[in-house]
């Protein structure tokens, strides 16, 4: 999780992670796939090709790493979706997904744009009505146990308005970490954002520059909603723990990135990155 990896469909992949393990080494390694990602002039990667999901990895509880349970993941009319088919999800039965690209990253900034689309999925908790998230720093999927809910990260949440209360997007969600908010150690689940409520099914970008193990700052539509530092392992938490046994650093400097399948659809019709000098 915690070192930057490149991944690549003829390199063993799990060798490949435990030999970058051993080295300890704090660097990015570029490149991936033959061609990667395409790049804008002014230096944003699209991750997302705009055809299909080549690139990402499908981790969904239950499943297997790779194995993209109900077609979860998939393009729509040019847009990558989260889709619950009723074949599959004929009850939601708490399959919490993610969609991992395939390398990590240090210092970065992400950008998407995304819209929630239709009705949450029969069994969906109430919480998780219109909500989803950008998962940041994350472990690497195939260290994830197969019944495990959500990958130990930091989580920029995505929420939607539910047409009756003020909801903020991009706020902070700690599956397994912990943050330093105000010179405090902040050690609560969730802490929301200064954001406006994003109502109906209108496009909202969303953005987070990491900035390693100092800190990282959340955006909505340009402005900056959320400012958080010293993102770090929760010792409290059995997944980290393992991670911590495993010989990963408390404080975490770089990891995977992934988009979250929460019983809500949405969609996606960028995902982009800018990667910045340490």
């Amino acid at each position: 999780m915690l070192s930057p990896l490149t991944k690549s469909a003829d390199l063993n992949r799990r060798n490949f992670i435990g030999n970058l393990l051993v080295a300890g080494a704090s660097f990015t390694i570029v490149g991936c796939r033959t061609g990667g990602p395409s790049k804008n002039a002014d230096g944003w990667m699209q991750l997302y090709n705009g055809k299909n999901i080549d690139g990402w990895i499908p981790k969904i509880r239950y499943s297997a790493a790779g194995d993209n349970y109900g077609d979860t993941f998939r393009v729509v009319d040019g847009f990558l979706t989260v889709a619950y088919d009723p074949a599959a999800y004929k009850s939601f039965d708490e399959r919490f997904g993610h969609l991992f690209y395939e390398r990590s990253f240090s210092h970065y900034r992400l950008r998407v744009e995304y819209r929630f689309i239709g009705e949450q999925v029969a069994g969906g908790p109430g919480w998780a009505i219109r909500n989803s998230g950008l998962m940041l720093h994350g472990q690497e999927p195939d260290t994830m146990a197969v019944d495990q809910d959500f990958p130990v990260s930091i989580e920029a949440q995505l929420l939607g308005g539910n047409g009756k209360d003020p909801r903020t997007t991009m706020n902070l969600c700690t599956p397994g970490t912990n943050v330093v908010i105000d010179g405090k150690l902040y050690t609560a689940h969730c802490i929301n954002s200064k954001s406006k409520t994003s109502a109906g099914e209108q496009w909202v970008t969303a953005e987070a520059e990491v900035q390693g193990s100092e800190f990282i700052r959340h955006y909505v539509n340009g402005e900056e909603v959320l400012y958080y530092e010293k993102p770090q392992l929760d010792e409290r938490d059995a997944n980290a723990r393992k991670l911590i046994e495993a010989g990963h650093p408390k404080l975490i400097s770089s990891g995977t990135i992934s988009l979250q399948s929460e019983s809500h659809p949405l969609q996606f019709r960028k995902v982009e990155l800018m990667e910045l000098e340490a």
